[in-house]
């Protein structure tokens, strides 16, 4: 039987992970509708890693309250894994872009300190081992909003805590540790990160993640000089050296921090999801992957979830497509990352709004065009030394006789 697998990533605002492997198979079926599809719905550390990683191992959903990116109270959602012994959370759920409107984006005062509260939660439920998604964040404080809610002090030359958010690191003259939390001595802290930026410069935090985040360039130089300054003092502080690490610039600078002040080690966000839905597993005798997400430039190939996706399949040669929502400046360069195309699920030119508020439709419709090209593509020159490539065209043109189109 044809097999497909389907692993996308959310697209972010407007359809879940979940939602879009459900289009991109309606879309397969269309054309190839005796095949096999499966959908394996992926994060790479940002929203939807919880659900991901709690629905791979029947694990359970929580909540708990904290503070947003502003400060304000909301209620997020963490999970704990079905060993009972784990627990998954996303700063995205308390510190996110996607919890503020666009009048709110400043990251020179939004702050990590949600996600703090989420660790201290998980500490509270006795749990000791901790994976952390740190991608889709609001902020750019070097995590010292989280170090904040975990018993860490910020203070000024006049001995007063520092406010929230990154603007404020600018004045940090002292970090005092003796009321860090002691559970975290004890506990094994795994950092889903989807990219590999150190903490400053022209590919630190504020740089490449500022901007989206509402950061004119003049906000940049600003925020990029704090977060230097305040490496300078927590290195000296904590005798770690992590700024120019990979990750220590992920979701503006929260990795860093998290390496300054917890016993966290970072790994690529799509590789723990991935492996926890064994993915290996599913990809190996697919005729083809389709993978996706919101928007795919030049980031993507740091990477995130479509390039995680893809390292994988092509270790069993199997293609793998990328559908996105829009398509960036650099997008192309997942091309060497293992992707063998990467297209706009838009049909036509059209506002972003009405691109998201038709997502799930527009995904399906574009699955069924890709599908229709794969059918069409005449690999007869290629069988003779690409035998496994021949072979599954060989299944999809017999699985697509089906349909009579």
């Amino acid at each position: 039987m044809l097999r497909i697998v389907v692993a996308p990533d959310s697209y972010k605002g407007s359809v879940s992970a979940m939602a879009v492997a459900e289009a991109m198979a309606r879309g397969i079926l269309q054309v190839f509708p005796t095949a096999e599809v499966r959908k394996i719905p992926i994060a790479d550390g940002g929203e939807g890693t919880v659900q991901a990683l709690v629905s791979a191992t029947a694990g359970q959903l929580r909540v708990h309250e904290v503070s947003d990116p502003r400060g304000e109270k909301i209620t997020a959602q963490w999970g704990v894994l079905g060993d009972g012994q784990s627990a998954v959370i996303e700063m995205a759920a308390a510190s996110g872009l996607t919890l503020l409107n666009a009048s709110r984006h400043d990251p020179r005062v939004t702050s990590t300190y949600g996600t703090g509260e989420l660790i201290r939660a998980a500490l509270d439920a006795g749990l000791r081992k901790i994976i952390i998604g740190i991608g889709g964040s609001a902020t750019n404080d070097g995590g010292a909003g989280m170090a904040r809610a975990l018993g860490v002090r910020f203070t000024n030359a006049q001995g007063l805590e520092l406010p929230a958010g990154g603007a404020a690191l600018a004045q940090l003259q002292h970090i005092d540790l003796t009321g860090l939390d002691t559970r975290l001595l004890e506990t094994e802290i795994t950092v889903a990160c989807d990219v590999d930026n150190p903490l400053c410069g022209a590919r630190g935090a504020s740089a490449v993640f500022g901007p989206q985040k509402g950061a004119t360039p003049a906000v940049v130089a600003e925020l990029d000089a704090a977060l230097a300054h305040f490496a300078a003092h927590a290195q000296a502080t904590t005798g770690r050296q992590v700024a120019e690490l990979a990750g220590a610039g992920a979701a503006g600078g929260l990795g860093a921090g998290l390496l300054f002040f917890t016993p966290a080690k970072l790994s690529p966000g799509i590789d723990i999801v991935l492996d926890a839905v064994n993915f290996a597993e599913v990809v190996s005798d697919a005729a083809f992957v389709l993978t996706g997400e919101g928007h795919t430039d030049f980031q993507t190939a740091f990477g995130k979830a479509p390039v995680g996706v893809a390292r994988i399949a092509k270790q069993f040669q199997v293609p793998v497509f990328c559908l996105s929502g829009g398509l960036g400046q650099g997008a192309d360069a997942v091309l060497a990352q293992g992707i063998d195309a990467v297209l706009s699920i838009c049909d036509r030119p059209m506002p972003l709004e009405e691109c998201m508020h038709r997502g799930s439709a527009l995904i399906e419709a574009a699955s069924s065009r890709l599908c229709r090209i794969i059918r069409a593509v005449n690999v007869r020159a290629a069988s003779a030394t690409h035998d496994r490539a021949a072979a599954l065209i060989q299944g999809l043109s017999a699985s697509a006789g089906a349909a009579g189109d």
